[in-house]
């Protein structure tokens, strides 16, 4: 198994997020934040690897994530896009009407930045569009969906992607005057909740979700309502998806099971090496339970949406060593891994791909 190591924080985390290297940088990334939750005092706090990974002169591993700085956070930190804080939107989400909390706030469950522009999502159903030189919303949909909304990403500048607590994703064209979605996707006769959303880095209609009920589902988001592929994942609610922003062939995913999983779905699977040598799932093949087949070219169609039998099956790797408690949060840029545990850990690798 590749080296991968745990830095135990005393704090339950919610969110782990790699800093961004500039775009062609053979810089790898070596800074991450993270957001605790749950803790009678929260922090979101900024991590450093430095010569993390390498040999010492003694042969072994020099040193380990260092704490850089951090700063109290008032309540759970439920999402994490930045490194600093250079505005802030207070009462962005709130209850309204009959029967709400005597606080009227509500909380920002998803958050997404395209820059200069920023995104937010709410329990109360608010979509806010914020802009970070203004002090006020750009935009906000007040009555975008009376289900918890979970998670956002952006498909393009002008449109975002929800999901909801009914099982639904809804395309919004900021563009577009009203309130209403541009679309609407979900599972006919499913409400089982959606808890996180990732878009393809390259094919922007590609989308990749997770929710209550551990399932992976894979939507083609320009064609039909329905995914394109229902796979078999976690025994519990999977609490966030991610393609490898580089290499989309790979995605992952961690659950309230305790579990980490890297999805390999590259075409050349007789000469698949595993990304680590050993694991509970290692060189385990799920197929395909394809509930929506389209006439798109081969040529044109990414590898999770593949309807070709000799394609059609995806290597499945564990990335912890043991199960642990719930795996809250992952991020991956370049070879580098980060996640956060409710059993009080931060596991970090730098050799994902060797």
């Amino acid at each position: 198994m590749e080296d991968i190591y745990a830095k135990f924080v005393s704090q339950k985390i919610s969110k782990t997020r790699w800093r961004p290297v500039p775009p062609g940088s053979l810089q790898t990334a070596d800074t991450f934040a993270a957001g605790s939750w749950d803790n009678e005092e929260n922090y979101v706090s900024l991590w450093s690897i430095g010569d993390f990974g390498n040999l010492d002169s003694d042969g072994g591993f020099e040193g380990d994530h260092q704490l850089l700085c951090d700063i109290r956070h008032h309540g759970d930190v439920m999402d994490l896009q930045t490194l600093s804080v250079s505005q802030q939107w207070t009462a962005a989400h709130y209850h309204t009407g009959p029967g709400s909390p005597s606080c009227g706030s509500a909380p920002c469950t998803g958050v997404v930045c395209s820059n200069p522009e920023i995104v937010t999502v709410g329990e109360d159903g608010r979509i806010n569009l914020f802009r970070v030189d203004h002090k006020e919303a750009v935009r906000t949909i007040d009555n975008a969906d009376s289900s918890t909304l979970h998670a956002v990403t952006f498909l393009r500048t002008p449109e975002i992607l929800t999901v909801n607590s009914i099982g639904q994703l809804k395309i919004w064209d900021f563009r577009k005057q009203g309130n209403e979605p541009s679309q609407i996707l979900s599972l006919t006769g499913d409400r089982v909740p959606l808890h996180c959303v990732d878009r393809h880095p390259n094919q922007q209609h590609v989308v990749a979700t997770g929710g209550q009920d551990g399932m992976l589902s894979i939507w083609d988001v320009r064609q039909g309502t329905m995914p394109v592929s229902l796979l078999k994942a976690h025994e519990a609610e999977m609490w966030e998806v991610h393609f490898h922003p580089s290499n989309p062939d790979h995605l992952f995913t961690c659950s309230e099971d305790g579990s980490l999983w890297h999805w390999d779905a590259s075409t050349d699977v007789p000469e698949k090496s595993s990304l680590f040598n050993q694991g509970g799932r290692n060189s385990t093949f799920l197929s395909h339970s394809i509930s929506n087949q389209t006439n798109v070219h081969q040529s044109l169609i990414s590898s999770w949406l593949s309807t070709d039998p000799a394609k059609d099956r995806i290597e499945i790797t564990s990335l912890l060593p043991s199960r642990t408690l719930s795996v809250n949060s992952l991020d991956v840029l370049g070879p580098c891994l980060v996640c956060g545990t409710d059993s009080e850990a931060i596991y970090v690798t730098r050799q994902l791909f060797s």
